[in-house]
């Protein structure tokens, strides 16, 4: 595994990294202040975790006079995607889905 998707993985890792990301996707360009919002932690593990983010290349920052606005980036999730996920044919995936929601049912 190349250094790359290692920081990926571990960036991925955090259900706090995760729902940032989740924030952005549900809308993109925030600013730290508004990501703070309705998290349940400090403004300062929210910039941690950005910076982790922003290291794996999942977020994006652009500066827009003094606002600073993040944006995700969803080609590393992409390669990851192709390499790992990718190969495995949709019918065999949701087959597996089917499988599996079957056997929760029963």
């Amino acid at each position: 595994m190349t250094s790359d998707a290692h920081d990926i993985f571990k960036a991925l890792a955090d259900p706090c990294r995760r729902e940032l990301l989740d924030r952005l996707t549900e809308e993109n360009g925030q600013t730290l202040g508004s990501l703070c919002e309705r998290m349940a932690i400090s403004r300062q593990g929210v910039t941690k975790h950005l910076a982790l983010l922003e290291a794996a290349n999942l977020v994006v920052v652009v500066w827009r006079g003094r606002e600073k606005l993040h944006y995700l980036n969803p080609e590393p999730i992409q390669q990851i995607y192709q390499r790992w996920l990718g190969k495995f044919e949709p019918q065999r995936l949701q087959a597996l889905a089917t499988l599996k929601q079957a056997l929760e049912d029963k």
